[in-house]
């Protein structure tokens, strides 16, 4: 079909998304009949074989009649119920077997391991490594026999004659394939890179999945804030960063926050989106395939083409908003414990395949087109929200404020106000009616595997002050409408990322309520923001911020000799 042909060209989207991704292959696409026409059709013509064969075996056995004697009906019912289970077996079978050997995606054979299980050991290196990125070249352009030692295939890739990205594939060995290439560039370069470790990392866990052409690894100082005593349970919060006070900071705010009997949080929304784009021959055309996308009648049927790629998958709604003859559909569906994007994309390929039926002067022209918004600051993740929306919340009281934060409730109040609400106002900030809630979410973010680049609107925030109690306690509250997180797939199946998930107590799949562990880190996540606010005001209320920063963000051995 045309639409699947085109967003497969268009591969993953946004703008982290560097190489197009191949379309998934299905038992029909070589069938000129729509999908779910040949699933009937051959459905239909196993259970006839089946129940034709069956009667036919019990009349021999009654008769006493060899069942080896068949006739020519018995031979044409025998092929068709073997064509029939061929069929059947490819069609539900090769897309299971695909997302165990592409592990790049988030889908849902991810979610099959309970919360708590230890992630899948590592495959020997001898492994059959996924294909090279097809962005890159083709395969074909490597040597199917790689020369023995590895300065010849040193020499060979500096040369060009052996391209760089195949060398997982042909060596079978990715600590070996790293080293040749961080030789390969260093060579190249001239810069020896001798700061960047090498060894150490199972650099097999990310083939295929986290990152392409490894020459080493990062290390990233990770911090513990906490306890955060979060709806009557207590988290140690693990923060990746290399700004100095942040983890501190922090761990301040949870110090106030468990002083004042914790904090408590409610989930608002738990949806991801994706928004395709497609253009239509006129406007009115259209605003037909947007009427009939948003007509409610038709919600049951989307949803079911939709469902069907992902056990955890479910439609929950359509948004739809056009430019001209240009129409952006917004797809929402829950993603289980899984962030998301590659399962919803997953559905909403489905849809448009479906469509194309009824609307084949349809040209999709991206699997998306930014109305989803994916990594991207915008007024419809703030207003309609984006992966999990949470409000957190706590009340301060008065002597904690003035113990532990070294201020008032009226100066945290007015400051605020003046700052975090009107100077935001004034900036013309997009959801970032906050102090610093980037800076939390960044490092958590980090440290348990999530992706990096989605900080941007998961970091939508504002951030209420108000004095209660005849103005003695302080209530606080943070509300963030698209923290997108997931606690399967990605960056979280990595060692590092995996334990610091752990120490969560939210690692993998939740098996008994799909969904809770994702939706828990959420929490966290902002509850984590909920006390980095709280500290970092209070700083600014006290004019600590300048002495706080000098005494924590400055490189001293002897502690003793650092300014109080």
């Amino acid at each position: 079909m045309e639409v699947r042909r085109k967003v497969g060209q268009q591969g993953a989207a946004g703008p982290a998304a560097a190489a197009p991704r191949q379309p998934r292959v299905q038992a029909g696409d070589a069938l000129p009949l729509p999908i779910r026409h040949t699933n009937l059709i051959f459905s239909a013509l196993f259970a006839a074989s089946l129940a034709y064969l069956m009667r036919r075996w019990r009349e021999k056995i009654r008769s006493s009649t060899p069942l080896h004697a068949v006739g020519l009906a018995e031979m044409l019912a025998i092929f068709g119920l073997i064509a029939s289970l061929i069929y059947l077996l490819s069609f539900f079978g090769i897309a299971f077997v695909q997302s165990i050997v592409s592990s790049s995606d988030e889908d849902e054979d991810f979610l099959g391991v309970g919360a708590g299980a230890p992630p899948p050991a590592a495959a020997p290196p001898a492994r059959q490594a996924p294909a090279p990125c097809t962005l890159l070249g083709s395969p074909a352009a490597a040597p199917e026999k790689m020369p023995e030692e590895d300065e010849e295939i040193v020499a060979a890739v500096v040369a060009g004659k052996i391209p760089s990205y195949v060398l997982e594939t042909r060596l079978g060995d990715c600590r070996r394939a790293a080293g040749i290439r961080r030789e390969a560039v260093r060579r190249i370069t001239g810069r020896e890179i001798e700061g960047l470790p090498l060894d150490g990392f199972d650099y097999a866990s990310i083939l295929g999945q986290c990152c392409e052409l490894p020459v080493g690894y990062v290390q990233l100082p990770v911090g513990i804030a906490g306890p955060l005593l979060l709806d009557g349970q207590r988290y140690y919060v693990p923060m990746a960063t290399t700004e100095g006070c942040l983890v501190a900071s922090t761990n301040r705010g949870c110090k106030a926050i468990a002083e004042s009997g914790g904090a408590t949080s409610v989930v608002l929304r738990d949806g991801m989106t994706r928004a395709p784009v497609a253009r239509l021959p006129t406007a009115r055309r259209a605003a037909d395939v947007r009427a009939f996308l948003e007509d409610p009648d038709n919600f049951e049927t989307l949803s079911m083409v939709f469902n069907r790629s992902s056990r955890f998958a479910r439609l929950q709604g359509v948004q739809c908003a056009m430019a001209g003859r240009n129409l952006y559909m917004r797809f929402t569906c829950s993603t289980g414990d899984a962030m998301g994007m590659n399962m919803i994309s997953k559905g909403v390929q489905n849809v448009l395949d479906f469509l194309q039926d009824d609307f084949p002067d349809m040209d999709v022209i991206s699997i998306s087109g930014n109305f989803c918004s994916d990594k991207k600051p915008a007024a419809v993740n703030w207003i309609e929200g984006r992966g999990k929306s949470v409000v957190c919340e706590a009340v301060i009281k008065e002597e904690v404020v003035k113990k532990v934060l070294k201020t008032d409730v009226q100066s945290l109040v007015e400051l605020n106000m003046i700052k975090n609400l009107a100077g935001s106002a004034i900036a013309g900030a997009l959801g970032g009616f906050n102090a610093h809630a980037s800076n939390i979410v960044t490092a958590i973010f980090i440290a348990t595997g999530q992706d990096p680049a989605q900080n941007v609107e998961s970091s939508h925030c504002i951030t209420m002050l108000e004095s209660i109690n005849d103005g003695k306690d302080l209530h606080i509250s943070v509300t963030m409408p698209s923290i997108e997180v997931g606690t399967v797939g990605g960056g979280t199946q990595l060692a590092s990322q995996s334990a610091c998930l752990d120490l969560l107590g939210v690692k993998g799949a939740n098996r008994d309520s799909p969904g809770s562990n994702a939706r828990l880190l959420a929490t966290v996540v902002a509850g984590g923001v909920l006390a980095g606010e709280l500290s970092l005001l209070s700083a600014l209320a006290a004019g600590q911020l300048v002495k706080s920063h000098m005494k924590y963000n400055r490189s001293s051995k002897d502690m003793t000799k650092i300014v109080p």
